[in-house]
């Protein structure tokens, strides 16, 4: 028996990768949902919240589809790091987290609108920096990669060396905690590429 169709609600790349890695046949849609934390709302609520929202808006397009949301952001002195609104802002975020500890949670979302199935996970990962110098900080940020990233780096590309070591999943850093997700796949009774023959063709559609 072959694996559900599945949606990936996401326009990340890293998310998709990992999906088709493991053999995943899937398409992916972007979902629109207003990712503003709301007041009082915690670091893990937030990401759930998120995560949950983005796979229940594409759920309801497609309702026979399996759809996975995600939704990452980096916590640091138990505020919320987002992606970095320009150069500035990246820089203040690095200075920050420059020389210590951070956290990473990722919400991932399960959904199957026609069953009225949604089921969800938060997966958390420690983070420490090395000191980083001003010049690394400015060198780092002129390559445009933190741009779009939460907490403003990218631990799989160049933003790996201003990390010293983690504590947790590394794919959950990268954005898409790939043990969580199996994880909410194989309670929901389903099928995994490996098991059912999928070969790893997706549509970017």
């Amino acid at each position: 028996m072959s694996a559900p169709p599945l949606i990936l609600a996401s326009s990340s790349p890293r998310r998709a990768g990992y999906l088709r890695e493991l053999g995943f046949s899937f398409r992916r849609v972007v979902p629109d949902v207003d990712e503003r934390s709301r007041r009082a709302e915690s670091p893990g609520r937030y990401v759930r919240r998120l995560a949950e929202s983005k796979a229940g808006v594409v759920a309801k397009r497609f309702p026979r589809h399996w759809v996975v949301g995600a939704d990452t952001t980096v916590v640091v002195d138990g505020r919320i790091l987002g992606k970095p609104a320009d150069d500035r802002d990246a820089r203040r975020m690095l200075k920050l987290l420059s020389g210590r500890s951070h956290r990473v949670l990722s919400g991932i979302a399960l959904a199957r609108f026609e069953d009225r199935i949604l089921r969800s996970a938060i997966s958390t990962t420690r983070v420490v920096f090395r000191k980083l110098t001003p010049e690394e900080i400015r060198w780092y940020v002129e390559t445009g990669e933190p741009m779009d990233k939460a907490g403003a780096y990218a631990i799989q590309e160049r933003g790996g060396f201003l990390v010293s070591r983690i504590e947790g999943s590394f794919s959950n850093v990268v954005g898409f905690p790939l043990e969580t997700f199996l994880k909410l796949w194989s309670d929901a009774d389903l099928a995994l590429p490996w098991t059912s023959g999928e070969t790893a063709s997706s549509s970017g559609s």
